[in-house]
């Protein structure tokens, strides 16, 4: 935790001079404050500028999984843990990747993205055409057509044809970020 109040700085610091806007502090000790009790230091990743494993990943110690445990750590997602969150329509949502198999996905994503499941037809189709193109296999936003059961696995291929609005179909929808 950063403290970045000087009026809870310890004694170790000193002001170096002063001016007009005050006081200028110079000290060799960090300006962190340890953890409290019972807090435990989040798992890292292996710095290598990408988060393995899947979106859709079972296995806790997952870079993709990990990432929600540093978000709700910092207050930015509720809960906590590991487990990916769950969308308005009981569909994963996490991140990964590419294909998280260090090739692209969806016909041409390599970097980071983030994926939603179970999107029904209607809200997939609506949530592309308000943030991207509408088209399910270009775009900063695609589509993938669910073959079988929720949550299904990314592929590397566009997806072969765009949204159908048939009242049955269910999509996952990836972003780049």
């Amino acid at each position: 935790m950063r403290c970045d109040s000087v009026a809870s700085m310890n004694g170790s610091m000193s002001p170096s001079s002063t001016s007009r806007t005050g006081p200028s502090w110079t000290s060799s000790e960090p300006l962190y404050l340890p953890a409290p009790d019972g807090v435990t230091a989040a798992t890292p990743g292996n710095g290598n500028g990408a988060v393995a494993g899947a979106y859709n990943s079972g296995t806790a110690t997952d870079e993709s999984r990990l990432w929600w445990d540093h978000l709700r750590r910092a207050g930015f997602v509720a809960g906590t843990g590991t487990q990916q969150p769950f969308n308005a329509v009981t569909g994963l949502l996490g991140v990964q990747t590419g294909n998280a198999a260090g090739a692209t996905a969806l016909g041409g994503f390599s970097a980071l993205i983030v994926c939603s499941a179970n999107m029904p037809d209607k809200i997939a189709i609506a949530v592309d055409t308000q943030m991207d193109d509408g088209t399910a296999a270009t775009g900063t936003v695609r589509g993938q057509l669910h073959a079988a059961g929720p949550n299904p696995a990314i592929q590397d291929a566009a997806p072969a044809a765009n949204y159908a609005e048939t009242g049955t179909n269910v999509y996952t929808l990836c972003r780049s970020l």
